[in-house]
């Protein structure tokens, strides 16, 4: 793919597994192309973890995407892909390997009990410790349950002819991610 003045793309999703780094990495190609920056996992929380139902969501997930032009979209939801990828130019799957991942779940959760910081504004949602690592809940867990079928299933969108109008980058490490941003913020 080429980083040069040629990056042209304007509806970008941020694809991969939990604690990969979605959020951060989509934060900043969101600055360096000046493009907005919409969190998946924002538009799905309520208050108090409140769970919407998939029509609720999708319906909020269709608004926000319909008055956005260009957006760096952060988030799985494979249920939304009809409506992400209806009008995606180019989904970044970062793949990065088990221990990478399993690493940076740690970190953030033993960070995110200690200083409760509040994950989207007005929702009073918080990591805690006890829900971080003694939960059913615990993003760890999920983190370990569900990155091997991840992969499988990125893996096979990136070969699906369904998908065929969608660019996919592919970035295998932390290291990879930054290079990447790096040369398209020089070239940008």
């Amino acid at each position: 793919m080429d980083y040069t003045n040629n990056f042209e793309y304007k509806r970008i999703n941020i694809v991969g597994t939990s604690s990969s780094g979605k959020t951060m990495f989509s934060k900043a190609l969101s600055t360096i192309l000046g493009i907005n920056y919409i969190e998946m996992d924002e538009i799905f929380w309520g208050p108090n973890w409140y769970w919407p139902s998939d029509k609720e969501f999708f319906s909020n997930l269709r608004k926000v995407l319909k008055n956005n032009d260009s957006w760096i979209l952060d988030g799985n939801y494979t249920r939304t892909i009809p409506i992400k990828w209806e009008k995606v130019e180019l989904v970044i799957w970062l793949d990065y390997s088990f221990n990478s991942t399993l690493l940076q779940a740690l970190k953030r959760s033993i960070i995110r009990s200690f200083t409760k910081e509040e994950l989207w504004v007005g929702t009073g949602n918080r990591e805690s410790f006890k829900k971080s690592f003694f939960s059913k809940d615990s993003i760890i867990l999920w983190t370990v349950k569900t990155h091997k079928n991840v992969r499988r299933k990125y893996e096979k969108f990136m070969n699906d002819t369904n998908y065929s109008s969608i660019k996919f980058l592919r970035l295998r490490s932390p290291k990879e991610s930054k290079i990447f941003l790096k040369i398209l913020n020089h070239y940008t």
